[in-house]
């Protein structure tokens, strides 16, 4: 099996320049390639300044320094050139999907006969992606969560091609990351369907999100007061504070790949509609669910609205769980869970199921009557309660 020591990382934007740091917290050489000289030299700085804090804090293995690990990081805007010496190539750039065919072509017609090209996609198909190269059995998807230095989680995703080589090679690596809070946990997705494990168990809550949203932008209730109804109190930003963060066009685009892959039942709400034609993003644009303009949005939620079920964003994430489970896009329904902990830093949905599947596809047949959503009907494995054991 080939021993990794050169990465190539493709892209060095915001989710660019965390993989690329993780990578030489690991040890490895880096070559971080992007066209943009600007973005270059924003993302060696964050690195700089990433490592000269890890020196302050003593967090740095015994003996080694900062410029020790940025001493590993080379950049260059020529893939060509980057790719000739690489072990593996990753990818972190935009959700374009000839661009990214371009990339992996390029890659693997100009690097060793072993390297694995990586793309960190959240959505689009590995096997697609793979379908204009030479080697396809050498392409993986290595799906890290934002930032990467502090999310525990990377999804190495198997495409209809991928090699189990090119696989345990991917699974290997990401073994070896470091990660700055807790232990990394890395998932094996088995099959190549939309969202892999995380992003897809979590999509279908939005279904719900939208019914709630639009209901309460009819009835004139209070942003403050959904948002006390959707968020937990212990999480570090309220529910609509980080869906203005995260950006609604970000929402809108996602609703219409899942609308456009599964189901038009993801298709985007009235509000989100609105948002996006309004431009009223969030953060970006200064206004969203909340105004940005004096900077992050502090929301009053001392009186809730009264009208979010929780128990119904959870039997909807178990259900999306089991026909994960169905489809073979993992064996196991405690994976889903680890998955969803280690990637969003909230429990999974699949553990409550175990003990709770019947209520909750009874709530689940009542839900998608009352919303006309046929998408959130329970699935075979979650009326049976079969997949409890598939531990």
């Amino acid at each position: 099996m080939t021993n990794v020591k050169n990465i190539v990382q493709l892209g060095f934007g915001d989710m660019g320049k965390g993989i690329a740091q993780v990578y030489l917290m690991a040890g490895y050489n880096v070559t971080a390639v992007d066209v943009n000289s600007e973005i270059i030299e924003k993302g060696t700085n964050y690195i700089k300044t990433g490592f000269q804090k890890l020196e302050e804090k003593g967090i740095l293995p015994a003996g080694s320094s900062a410029a020790d690990f940025i001493a590993k990081l080379k950049t260059s805007d020529n893939i060509i050139e980057a790719s000739k010496n690489a072990d593996l190539v990753i990818e972190a750039v935009a959700e374009i999907l000839n661009l990214k065919q371009k990339l992996c072509k390029d890659v693997i017609e100009n690097s060793p006969d072993h390297c694995i090209f990586a793309s960190n996609t959240s959505t689009m198909s590995i096997t697609e992606i793979a379908e204009k190269c030479n080697k396809p059995e050498n392409v993986i998807g290595m799906h890290f969560f934002n930032p990467a230095p502090l999310m525990r989680l990377v999804e190495i995703i198997k495409g209809d091609k991928s090699s189990d080589e090119s696989m345990e090679i991917g699974v290997k690596v990401a073994e070896t990351l470091p990660v700055l809070r807790g232990k990394r946990y890395v998932a094996k997705v088995l099959k190549d369907r939309p969202g892999f494990i995380v992003n897809r168990v979590l999509a279908p809550r939005g279904i719900y999100t939208n019914y709630i949203l639009d209901m309460a932008y009819e009835k004139g209730i209070p942003w403050e007061e959904v948002d006390a109804d959707l968020s937990n109190p212990n999480a570090p930003m309220t529910a609509l504070t980080l869906a203005d963060f995260t950006g609604r066009d970000i929402a809108y685009h996602g609703g219409l790949y899942y609308a456009e892959k599964l189901s038009s039942d993801f298709g985007p709400g009235k509000v989100t509609k609105m948002q996006v034609e309004k431009g009223t993003l969030g953060k970006k644009t200064g206004q969203g669910f909340y105004d940005w303009t004096k900077g992050r949005p502090q929301p009053d939620l001392s009186k809730k609205a009264g009208i979010v079920n929780p128990d119904i964003f959870t039997a909807i994430a178990a259900n999306e769980g089991c026909r994960i489970l169905e489809e073979g896009v993992v064996s196991s329904w405690k994976v889903i869970d680890e998955a969803i902990l280690a990637g969003m830093n909230f429990p999974g949905p699949m553990e409550s199921a175990t003990k709770n599947y019947e209520r909750f596809a009874s709530l689940l047949e009542e839900t998608a009557e009352n919303l006309g959503k046929s998408y959130l009907k329970p699935c075979e494995l979650l009326k049976s309660g079969k997949f409890v054991d598939m531990v």
